[in-house]
């Protein structure tokens, strides 16, 4: 694919090959957490802007697909191991698993589904956002940070 342009991208999609109570002891599903992750360099960091609706992918072979919802809390900056960006997500109760969406023949052709070892952050075009919105209820008490995730 050639470089993505703003209008490319619903969602932002960062990875982690750790599971949410690993990467943020003590987070309950529903609960808000403010998480720094690590980014790639490349020219997407600066497609990133505060407030664009993110999740947290966790990759690997344990419960695989979407743990978290949220925002990005600001641009991306450099950090003490390169560059990094910091989300505010709530914890799903009910991951959204990697199986799930193969199935759906929207989400199946999604980056981070066809190239799993691909870039971090990846993303979701606009139809692939809206199979995740479908799926995933906005947590109790988030509606306002949330809000992209309404449908």
């Amino acid at each position: 694919m050639s470089r993505l342009s703003p209008t490319d991208v619903a969602c932002w999609v960062v990875k982690s090959s750790r599971l949410p109570e690993e990467v943020a002891p003590g987070w309950a599903p529903g609960q808000a957490r403010r998480l720094t992750r690590c980014l790639r360099r490349s020219y997407r960091l600066d497609l990133m802007r505060p407030g664009h609706p993110c999740l947290l992918w966790v990759s690997g072979r344990t419960a695989p697909g979407v743990h978290a919802v949220g925002v990005l809390a600001g641009e991306p900056a450099e950090g003490g191991g390169g560059p990094e960006v910091v989300l505010d997500l709530d914890l799903l109760a009910d991951p959204v698993p990697r199986a799930e969406l193969l199935a759906d023949p929207v989400a199946a052709g999604a980056e981070v589904l066809r190239m799993p070892a691909g870039s971090n952050p990846s993303w979701l075009s606009a139809e692939q956002f809206a199979v995740v919105r479908a799926r995933v209820a906005a947590p109790p008490g988030s509606q306002d940070r949330l809000g992209p995730w309404l449908p």
